[in-house]
């Protein structure tokens, strides 16, 4: 085949100088032959004639396919001239293949960076989880040409991955249980390895090992599954999620280099999992607080302003164990002078007690204005909330005493609470003893009352075990008696001033005691 035959693969400009230059400066005549399947091509632009017609040739071992010869003539052609030509040509060929090869390299590498870049982006700006997963996944599917792609994440509370963000085709997207044997997903998750395979069948070891019946892919096709882990600072790494690509639109199965970009995407994300968890727990937490120092604020508006009640001297301070409680006092300016003291302890404390607190204080309010007796009174609290205190496996101790100045009596009913006195101007302490067990034990029925004399400068000392168990300094039981030794023993002193005496002791003691809610009164009538 001669040189005007069909063309062969165009050279490189730097091949073409190299021939150029030895061509001026030896004066010679230089011919480029390409020899494949049976014909000989000429490549050097403007070469005459045929390989044959050059008397020195030599091959030239490049990365072109093929048989590549080059030939030169001329007075000072010769053999190693031509096999100097040829060293020449060979290395303006391998320079321009590997400039070729590295161009492309730098092109691949640099659109994966700009993914992995891009993806840092998404991740900063973006705060709605679903958004920047949604992002992150087209862009994933765009580079690597897949057809669909999906991001599950482990909710550990309900031990399911749930579908977060999924582009391309319709897919599943039910939750998938973590121990689904038939779910490729589930099997990445809880290998915490990354699954690749094609549509003709398993493409490794770990591949034989796939479900037979999938339940989240199709068996015809190529399939990337890689699991989204975080490490934290110090701890084990843990699996928070998994990244599905699902068909390609080359055709082409996925390859390591895909896996090895996907799995660096899949390290981004889940550290962005878990800053969105922990801004999530945060957020919660902080609307808790909020929410609970609202209710504790709501809690303390329902309690009467003691130090404003017109009819008596009183003063009164509830201190919950935690933001709300379950202890509480009322005060009542019943008919004919008379004053109507409450003060109740539900068993436990925190929110649930503060809501069975909220209902007793409802509940007593309405029937203790009606002007009923102490008793009578109890005995309707105890219907209204009768149900509540089942519902919740709680008690409530509640006493209510109506001290009349005029007849000099103080007439009571005291459902199991055990800290009530009357303190006579001599200092002596009269416990004011229990009617009947508290609400929620006793049973249904009408309570008991009693009655104890009253003069005008007794005082009425309530409070709940919350108070005295702090006070306690070596058993539970004697901090009832310091609580009552320091009222006897500021007895002429204002009441408010008394009550703060025995917080500011209980702020100071060191007992061991477990925190509770804390409630003390005093009246003086």
């Amino acid at each position: 085949m001669t040189a005007d035959g069909p063309a062969g693969p165009p050279l490189p400009e730097t091949a073409i100088r190299t021939l150029e230059d030895f061509k001026r400066g030896l004066g010679i005549d230089i011919g480029l032959f390409l020899r494949r399947d049976g014909e000989c091509v000429a490549l050097e632009p403007g070469t005459t004639g045929r390989l044959d017609d050059f008397p020195y040739r030599a091959l030239i071992e490049s990365r072109v396919p093929g048989h590549l010869e080059v030939g030169v003539s001329g007075p000072l052609a010769s053999q190693p001239v031509a096999e100097l030509v040829a060293r020449q040509v060979e290395r303006a060929l391998d320079h321009d293949h590997e400039v070729h090869f590295f161009t492309y390299e730098l092109s691949e590498r640099y659109e994966e960076i700009n993914l992995l870049y891009s993806i840092s982006e998404t991740l900063g700006s973006i705060l709605r989880l679903e958004d920047a997963a949604h992002a992150i996944l087209n862009e994933v599917c765009d580079v690597l040409a897949a057809e669909r792609g999906s991001l599950w994440v482990y909710d550990a509370q309900a031990d399911l991955l749930n579908l977060v963000a999924s582009v391309g085709r319709a897919g599943r997207e039910e939750p998938i249980t973590v121990d689904d044997a038939d779910a490729v997903t589930a099997r990445v998750f809880r290998e915490g390895h990354p699954l690749m395979f094609g549509p003709e069948g398993s493409g490794g070891a770990a591949d034989r090992r796939l479900p037979e019946r999938r339940t989240d892919v199709r068996d015809s096709e190529t399939v990337l599954s890689v699991p989204i882990r975080y490490t934290p600072p110090s701890g084990v790494p843990r699996t928070v999620g998994v990244i599905n690509l699902v068909g390609r639109r080359n055709g082409e199965r996925f390859n390591a280099s895909d896996q090895k970009l996907l799995a660096a995407i899949a390290s981004q994300v889940g550290a962005a999992l878990e800053n969105n968890r922990l801004i999530a727990k945060t957020l919660a937490q902080e609307r808790m607080g909020r929410e609970m120092q609202l209710a504790h604020d709501l809690q303390m508006k329902l309690l009467p302003a003691a130090d404003r009640f017109p009819h008596a001297e009183v003063a009164a301070r509830v201190r919950p164990a935690e933001q709300v409680g379950g202890d509480f006092y009322q005060l009542f300016p019943l008919g004919g002078g008379r004053v109507g003291v409450m003060i109740g302890d539900v068993s436990t404390h925190g929110f649930p007690a503060a809501l069975i607190m909220t209902l007793v204080m409802s509940a007593a309010a309405i029937y203790a204005a009606e002007g009923g007796s102490p008793a009578g009174v109890l005995a309707r609290v105890d219907g209204a909330v009768r149900d509540e205190l089942e519902t919740t496996e709680m008690y409530l101790t509640l006493f209510y005493g109506v001290i009349d100045p005029a007849a000099h009596r103080l007439v009571y009913a005291n459902a199991g609470h055990p800290h009530a006195f009357r303190i006579s101007p001599d200092g002596a302490a009269v416990r004011l003893v229990a009617t009947d067990p508290p609400m929620g034990i006793a049973p249904e029925g009408r309570y008991g009352e009693k009655s104890s004399p009253w003069e005008s400068e007794d005082l009425l000392l309530l409070f709940t075990d919350g108070l005295s168990d702090v006070l306690a300094r070596d058993r539970r039981g004697n901090g009832e008696d310091r609580v009552i030794a320091t009222v006897v023993a500021d007895r002429t002193r204002p009441v408010a001033e008394i009550v703060a005496h025995l917080f500011d002791l209980a702020e100071e003691s060191n007992g061991n005691m477990p925190a509770d809610d804390r409630t003390a009164m005093l009246v003086r009538v």
